[in-house]
């Protein structure tokens, strides 16, 4: 009698054992179904927006492109809309920007990575860079107008929102050439120098060629960053919509395909040819995206 008591005592603490695992198991699973609908319809709604405003702006851009308008300037005696100006304008501004900014960031990068000693002063810096990156561009450009303009006297043009630029940007090199000097193993390192290398051949024969993926991704991404800046270069660049040569352009007003959207959109009441211009900065980004994307598995495999 006693050991039958007890075996259904057993039996029942192992129903209700089995019971509440199963209890446990529907309610995981259920929270397993639910993220896995969120992250979906997240990744659904992100994509439907993305294709909406691609297809708007395409909708309205697309039918006043024209070769006229890409190859010639605006005129108000022939009433006339161009935008050649703007295209040389921002030519000329990813030169000044990324010859500055590309120097200064890389070797900075490789100096806290692979020079610096001082692991709290590298981390002060590496703190100073992320916060950098995360300021609204428009105070850079009022920064850019204060020092280059007011303080050092440079005259509206592509010189002075270069050089803003390159304010904005360098954090942004900084940290993506560290993450990717970071991602070399040590064992390369040791290997190169216990073969008899210097610290700078090792540097340059073994850690950037193994980063040089990385490197070039920041790179293209930069230059996207540039080709979309605006906010930044409304205090620096000027909205001039003539054609200049380089020389000239440096410290002249000059706008920008970002600067001319807004003045045509804003000041000229010219919609059409502002969507015109969005269509072209929404295709040099894509293009810049892709490039970066297809360059970084490319070197990777190399």
């Amino acid at each position: 009698m006693i050991e039958g008591k007890v075996n259904g005592k057993g039996a029942m603490a192992l129903d209700a054992s089995a019971m509440g695992h199963s209890a446990s198991l529907s309610r995981r699973t259920l929270w397993n179904y639910g993220a896995t609908a969120l992250i979906w319809g997240s990744a659904i709604l992100t994509c439907l927006l993305l294709a909406f405003l691609m297809g708007y702006i395409f909708y309205r851009g697309i039918p006043y492109l024209s070769v006229d308008l890409l190859t010639s300037q605006s005129s108000y005696v022939r009433q006339t809309v161009g935008i050649l100006p703007n295209l040389l304008n921002t030519l000329y501004i990813i030169i000044v920007a990324m010859v500055i900014v590309l120097p200064l960031g890389i070797g900075a990068a490789v100096y806290l990575t692979e020079y610096a000693a001082n692991k709290k002063l590298v981390s002060m810096i590496e703190f100073a860079t992320e916060a950098l990156t995360g300021i609204p561009s428009i105070i850079f450009g009022l920064a850019g107008m204060v020092l280059f303009i007011e303080m050092f006297g440079i005259k509206q043009g592509i010189l002075a929102g270069g050089l803003t630029l390159v304010m904005m940007i360098l954090p942004v090199i900084i940290r993506t050439t560290q993450e990717s000097l970071k991602t070399v193993p040590a064992a390369y390192r040791e290997g190169s120098l216990a073969m008899g290398s210097s610290k700078w051949h090792m540097i340059r024969t073994v850690v950037l060629p193994n980063a040089v993926d990385g490197i070039v991704t920041g790179c293209i991404l930069s230059v996207g960053r540039i080709v979309g800046e605006s906010a930044a270069l409304l205090f620096t660049v000027g909205f001039g919509l003539i054609i200049n040569d380089f020389f000239t352009a440096l410290e002249s007003s000059s706008a920008t395909l970002t600067v001319a959207l807004y003045v045509y959109a804003s000041e000229r009441g010219e919609t059409g040819v502002a969507f015109a211009i969005a269509v072209i900065l929404m295709s040099l980004t894509l293009l810049l995206n892709i490039a970066a994307n297809l360059s970084a598995k490319k070197l990777k495999k190399s």
